[in-house]
């Protein structure tokens, strides 16, 4: 299992648009990958589930991946976040 904690900096917080590429890089991947805020988990190969967290800016969230390909997993989940200047 591979985790990493980041601190969302854009002003929207996970919003729709950074969300949707999050989920379209989750899906690339057999790991099971998770965002957690605050104690909850929600699927980030689901639009629906990362919404439904409702990350705002300043929040504190960690990525975990656990599975075959879960460093390559996180590394590009982590891209994702900075070129869409979430984290």
């Amino acid at each position: 299992m591979k985790t990493i904690q980041v601190k969302i900096i854009d002003p929207i917080g996970l919003h729709a648009r950074p969300a949707s590429k999050i989920t379209g890089e989750a899906t690339k991947f057999k790991s099971d990958i998770k965002i957690i805020l605050d104690g909850r988990e929600a699927n980030a190969k689901s639009l629906i589930n990362l919404m439904a967290l409702g990350v705002k800016s300043n929040s504190k969230i960690e990525v975990m991946a656990k599975g075959l390909d879960e460093a390559e997993a996180i590394v590009a989940i982590e891209k994702v976040m900075r070129d869409n200047k979430l984290i």
